[in-house]
């Protein structure tokens, strides 16, 4: 199993910015991505960003060029910083890590993008 502990999520305004961590522990060998995905109210859970064990991003169209997905090895940890938020941003995120035999998932960590 792999545990996975999210932060940085909280209110910001129209075209701020926010930092999101996920801390992973456990069973970390088997792990072949790690993204993050968003679930606003009434929509579906939607794929964000992701990066693979060998670094390979990828973004929602939504998102692009706005959201960067990084990771520190040495920490076991994912960011996604997020810049010029808008509105329609507003969920919340969750973290994930696809290992081999299924999927971990974080608690979520909520993003509000409001003035």
């Amino acid at each position: 199993q792999v545990q996975l502990v999210e932060s940085g999520g909280g209110l910001v305004q129209p075209g701020g910015s926010l930092r999101l961590s996920c801390a992973a522990s456990g069973r970390m060998f088997d792990i072949l991505a790690m993204g993050w995905y968003r679930q606003a109210p009434g929509k579906q859970r939607e794929l964000v960003a992701s990066i693979s064990s060998g670094g390979t991003t990828g973004y929602a169209g939504s998102v692009k060029g706005r959201f960067t997905i990084s990771r520190d090895n040495a920490k076991n940890t994912i960011y996604l910083q997020m810049n010029s938020l808008k509105p329609e941003d507003t969920a919340v995120y969750y973290c994930n890590a696809r290992r081999t035999d299924g999927n971990s998932w974080g608690q979520g960590t909520q993003v509000t993008v409001s003035s």
